[in-house]
């Protein structure tokens, strides 16, 4: 093992600065395996919405980084994560999806575990068994006005500043007050670096995305500070409202309201609101774009009548599953106050043509003749920052890793 994180070492480290990833870095599978427990199993995901939990009950099964995990709504309305494997012999209590249940039972040996995953039946195990020392392994859950996040390391970075800094720009959007109307899922052809870098970048926006150009200010510069009257106009009325639209970030977070184009509201093919029944009413929806993105998986988007997730979820070395959910007011009837069509279709196209890119991107990158390229520092800094992210968060873990190991190694000397 280390032999190859001291290979992965090596190519992190010989990475040109503000330049693109070598080549072994997005090919190889050694890596992509790597990445799961060095990037995925250490961050804070964000899975979705509260919404999605709306009773005791209501669970969540998914993978974060290859591990299957689940959220449940317990008895007292708190959301628990757990590792979703029974711990008798291992097998997955839950298949991947949605799904409501009093209780969690192993389909394998009925084992069954309540919403807080204390074991509470284990049939024929004898006497000197002690079903409390067989709950189900926790996973860390943290919310924020509506949003869900989960992390699988042991200590989880501080979500504490985040918390502080995102909070009061997400309240005004009412999440919770909210219902998912639409997810799609879509699976790319591309190691999830790239996938990411697309994403977090407009430099392709001019050429390759001629309906988002209409709503979406594909110059706006870095994250979205203000640059322009314009954007200083905006600005302004953003404060006469109280919304709060400076960006705040730190190493694995950002986020910003921005302007959108002259005579925008919303980001749809004709940038009006696609739905009638506002999320945020404030300044009659008028209120650009809430963007927020954690590393290394995933964007967002709010405007005053919707909202929009993003979200990479690595499959293999070249396979990232994208998942997109669109949210609309709890109320919003589908049909009277909004038509479906209308209000995914910017995003949908836009991401089938980000698919294509990522799929083109990494079709080159196998070239041999392929090295790290130069990022534009005007127009990719955003790119620059997730693969600085990148590169220091895994230098991280293989020196946390090579710690343990000496620690290991003088214990037994």
């Amino acid at each position: 093992m280390m032999a190859e994180y001291g290979r992965i070492k090596a190519a992190l480290e010989a990475r040109p600065p503000r330049h693109s990833l070598p080549q072994y870095l997005y090919n190889d599978d050694a890596v992509f395996t790597f990445d799961q427990k060095a990037i995925f199993h250490r961050s804070w995901i964000l899975i979705g919405f509260e919404v999605e939990f709306p009773t005791a009950g209501s669970y969540q099964s998914l993978k974060i980084g290859g591990a299957p995990i689940l959220v449940i709504r317990g008895k007292d309305g708190v959301l628990r994560g757990f590792h979703n494997t029974c711990r008798h012999r291992g097998a997955e209590l839950c298949p991947e999806g949605k799904g409501k249940s009093a209780r969690l039972v192993c389909p394998y040996h009925q084992w069954t575990y309540d919403t807080a995953g204390k074991l509470i039946f284990a049939g024929r195990m004898g006497d000197d068994f002690n079903a409390a020392d067989h709950g189900l392994a926790p996973v860390h859950v943290q919310t924020l006005e509506g949003t869900v996040y989960v992390c699988l390391a042991e200590d989880a970075p501080d979500f504490e500043p985040y918390a502080k800094a995102v909070a009061p720009m997400l309240a005004a959007h009412n999440l919770k007050d909210a219902k998912i109307a639409h997810e799609a899922t879509l699976m790319e052809k591309a190691n999830w670096k790239l996938v990411m870098e697309n994403a977090r970048e407009c430099y392709h926006c001019a050429g390759r995305h001629p309906e988002l150009a209409v709503t979406f200010p594909i110059y706006a510069k870095g994250n979205f500070e203000t640059v322009s009257d314009h954007e200083a106009n905006f600005d302004a009325r953003m404060a006469e409202l109280g919304l709060p639209s400076a960006p705040v970030e730190a190493d694995w977070w950002q986020a910003a309201r921005f302007p959108l184009n002259e005579g925008m509201v919303s980001m749809t093919m004709d940038g009006q609101p696609a739905v009638a029944k506002l999320m945020c009413p404030i300044g009659d929806g008028d209120i650009g774009s809430l963007r927020w993105a954690l590393e290394p998986h995933s964007f967002c988007h709010s405007s005053g009548d919707f909202t929009f997730m993003f979200t990479c979820i690595p499959i293999s070395t070249k396979e990232t599953l994208v998942l997109g959910k669109w949210l609309v007011h709890k109320d919003a009837v589908e049909g009277v106050d909004y038509d479906l069509d209308n209000l995914v279709k910017l995003w949908d196209v836009t991401n089938m043509e980000d698919r294509d890119l990522c799929e083109l991107n990494q079709r080159g990158v196998d070239s041999p003749a392929y090295r790290p390229g130069p990022y534009s520092e005007v127009a990719e800094s955003l790119v620059l920052r997730f693969t600085d992210y990148y590169v220091t968060k895994a230098l991280d873990y293989i020196d946390a890793v090579e710690g343990e190991r000496q620690l290991a190694a003088m214990a037994a000397d």
